[in-house]
């Protein structure tokens, strides 16, 4: 059963979006202490106890039916999961070539694969006026993302392995976005924010213990300093679980490939934050994409 469309899942994506680019920040801080995948981990971590929290408040206080699972969701939370830790391990190998640029703006291409993937596995559609802002928003962002001399050696360079990485990298993200809709409409509930709420729950803990099995036996240091950044890692995981939730209900509201175009306003909060505080001039190339952008977005808030 399909949540009705309503306006609700714009001011939820904005706010998502807000709390993620937080969380990045929180998360770089930790980087000074903890390797990229101990960094990560608290996301999952620390976030847990107030996911479990969350949901079991919406049953007891709320009211709201307990949903039951069935195999349908079960299969769609864990593709999901294991998708997104796949796909975020695809984008930090990135790091690791010398022409990483390329292959992260590849990975830009994140809205248009999950647009693909929303047709195919949910038969999720897009308007002409919606794909044009899909369209429009993913080649500002790729503009964006282009470093230095980019440009060509991301359109020659489509088929080397960077590219290809980068491509993956999007591809499994619009997977797991994807997948945690279907999750969630599989539950047949009525409404959205439990069937949101549940499955956020189940692919929080499932992500948890992946995370914690791949520490224990390949970094096992980091669980110490984990402890020992308790304080940031929390505060981390909670503003993490409080994006995710958002993110959760508004994809159950609404298509992937929209939600996902919105949360580009990310970008331009970024964009002119370092402009106006830090004083960074930006290029080109960079105005160009961030116009782009705006259309994009704007698009996407009068969908037709």
């Amino acid at each position: 059963m399909q949540a009705p469309v309503t306006s609700l899942w714009i001011p939820l994506t904005i706010g998502a979006a807000f709390l993620q680019n937080l969380r990045t920040v929180l998360q770089k801080q930790l980087r000074a202490s903890l390797s990229t995948n101990a960094a990560t981990f608290t996301r999952f971590a620390f976030g847990s106890p107030l996911v479990v929290f969350y949901t079991l408040s919406l049953h007891w206080f709320a009211g709201l039916a307990w949903p039951e699972p069935n195999l349908a969701f079960i299969a769609w939370v864990t593709l999901g999961g294991v998708a997104q830790i796949v796909a975020t391990s695809c984008l930090i190998h990135l790091f690791s070539f010398r022409n990483f640029a390329v292959g992260v703006t590849y990975s830009k291409t994140e809205v248009i694969q999950a647009a693909i993937f929303g047709l195919l596995f949910l038969g999720d559609t897009v308007t002409p006026w919606g794909a044009m802002a899909i369209a429009i928003g993913t080649l500002g962002v790729m503009l964006i993302s282009i470093s230095g001399g980019g440009l060509r050696a991301m359109i020659l360079g489509w088929g080397e392995r960077p590219a290809l990485i980068g491509l993956a990298s999007g591809a499994l993200f619009g997977i797991a976005a994807v997948s945690f809709r279907a999750a969630a409409l599989a539950l047949g509930e009525r409404g959205f924010v439990m069937p949101a709420a549940y499955a956020l729950l189940w692919a929080n803990l499932l992500q948890t213990a992946v995370m914690a099995v791949y520490l224990c036996l390949r970094e096992r240091d980091q669980l110490a300093k984990l402890i020992g950044a308790w304080r940031l890692s929390a505060l981390a995981g909670t503003v993490g679980v409080v994006a995710s939730a958002l993110w959760f209900m508004a994809m159950t509201l609404q298509a992937v490939a929209y939600v996902r175009t919105l949360s580009l306003i990310e970008l331009v909060f970024t964009f002119l934050f370092s402009w106006f505080f830090f004083k960074e001039r930006p290029r080109a190339r960079e105005l160009a994409g961030i116009a782009l952008l705006v259309i994009g977005i704007g698009m996407t808030l009068n969908l037709r």
